[in-house]
């Protein structure tokens, strides 16, 4: 009789989990990439981008946009403390992730009570709400996933170095919202300039 560890066991069966996970952001960068190609139709089409009394400031998105991109290797961190069982490691560094979703968020909120025009204003306004509100909606879900990881710590032994799938998912959740809000950073504060 054989007898198959679990490692073998993972190795022959992949995580599921993980395939779906990737599905799901597949899908998400579909969608993220028609609001990306409308922008850019109606950027292309439009004389005067952004129209008048419909500018950005840059001020506090460049400072968000630090704060995000810097998250991306502090979460990391937390996955390379978990890898060498340090259980206590992943917490502070997914905390310090979640303290920076936070800032973000936040930084949104002051950006949008400041900016003097709504989502109905014109069609670069209601392009930016809704690119940068659907944004904001993925980190705060990767905020509550990284908060998810951090309250499943508290189990001893619910994560180790052989098992962190749920903080490798949460990890790659909040790279991707990263490198949707570069994209997003560079469409709509810095080619705006130009």
């Amino acid at each position: 009789m054989t007898v198959v560890t679990a490692h073998e066991d993972h190795e022959a069966h992949p995580d599921l989990r993980v395939l779906g996970l990737l599905t799901f952001l597949a899908s998400e960068s579909l969608m993220f990439g028609g609001f990306f190609a409308t922008y850019l139709f109606f950027r292309g089409t439009t004389d005067v981008w952004p129209p008048e009394g419909t500018e950005v400031e840059l001020l506090v998105p460049a400072i968000n946009t630090a704060i995000l991109v810097s998250s991306s290797f502090v979460i990391h961190f937390g996955e390379m403390a978990i890898k060498k069982n340090c259980v206590w490691g992943m917490r502070f560094w997914y905390f310090l992730t979640a303290l920076m979703g936070a800032a973000f968020l936040a930084g949104q909120v002051y950006e949008y009570q400041n900016l003097g025009y709504g989502l109905t204003t014109n069609v670069f306004a209601n392009c930016f709400y809704i690119m940068t509100g659907f944004h904001g909606l993925h980190v705060f879900v990767g905020l509550l996933l990284i908060l998810g990881v951090l309250w499943r710590s508290r189990r001893e032994g619910h994560y180790s170095a052989t098992k962190h799938t749920g903080i490798e998912m949460a990890e790659m959740y909040w790279h991707f919202v990263d490198i949707i809000w570069i994209i997003l950073f560079i469409l709509i504060y810095v080619l705006t300039r130009f």
